[in-house]
């Protein structure tokens, strides 16, 4: 009989793509491996993606904790990249501590992973060293972006920007344009490229696409995400159809 675990999300309250991407990434998995998953979220309050409500979101995160923990999840995934990389350089480490020690005090112990720290840890798993990346952030959260991953050890070779400051149209984006906005990028020289750096940015029809175009690696926060909690619940990362990192060969 195969086990069914509860994956939690703590979600900003304007997104609308950590839970489709997630669960459509371990529906896949699902054709392929025994266990099954169900999918419970807390939100925290958040509409436009500027530095100042980055953090009074981000501050609601330990009751979300606490709500999830309430239903005995196996596994809490934070979905806000930004919100954790503005916060300081290093954040992710101090916020997945906080919030599990909130499960633990509440009796429903369950590990604890953020988009940010997923997101540096599988450029690690993979071995990219220099990387290119796409945002939808305006400049300046962009650039605080950046600034992260460059403290964690890798080279930001090319990024880009898109802009958007409304949380609800960076989850109408289409997908399909970021195979044209990553070609006029220099790929030639990175060993892996992050095609949306934000859980709400919708990126998944695009990654076989672009992995196809540029001969490289591709990640998302959401690939990033799901590899992270399916190694924090001992089970093997593979999704079809989800890009390298999930393709078993990590």
């Amino acid at each position: 009989m195969s086990k069914t675990y509860r994956i939690g999300q703590i979600v900003p309250s304007s997104n609308t793509t950590m839970e489709t991407e997630i669960p459509a990434m371990l529906r896949m998995r699902e054709q392929i491996r025994p266990e099954r998953f169900t999918f419970h979220s807390s939100r925290m309050r958040m509409k436009t993606v500027k530095k100042e409500e980055l953090a009074a979101m981000d501050a609601e995160s330990d009751r979300c904790a606490v709500e999830l923990s309430d239903a005995r999840v196996d596994v809490l995934g934070y979905a806000c990249l930004v919100a954790i990389m503005s916060m300081g350089h290093g954040y992710h480490r101090a916020s997945e501590k906080r919030l599990r020690e909130h499960t633990e005090a509440n009796d429903g112990n369950a590990p604890v992973v953020t988009s940010a720290g997923a997101l540096v840890d599988a450029l690690k798993v993979i071995g990219a060293k220099r990387i290119a990346l796409v945002a939808p952030y305006m400049k300046p959260l962009t650039e605080l972006v950046v600034d992260y991953i460059r403290n964690e050890g890798y080279e930001v070779v090319d990024w880009r920007a898109l802009e958007i400051p409304d949380n609800l149209a960076v989850g109408r984006h289409d997908p399909a344009r970021l195979p044209e906005i990553v070609a006029g990028m220099n790929t030639r020289d990175v060993d892996a490229i992050v095609l949306s750096a934000c859980v709400q940015m919708p990126s998944l029809p695009s990654v076989a696409k672009v992995e196809a175009l540029t001969g490289k690696p591709v990640i998302t926060a959401a690939i990033a995400t799901t590899y992270a909690m399916l190694k924090a619940l001992d089970l093997e990362p593979v999704v079809p159809g989800a890009g390298v990192l999930l393709s078993g060969a990590y």
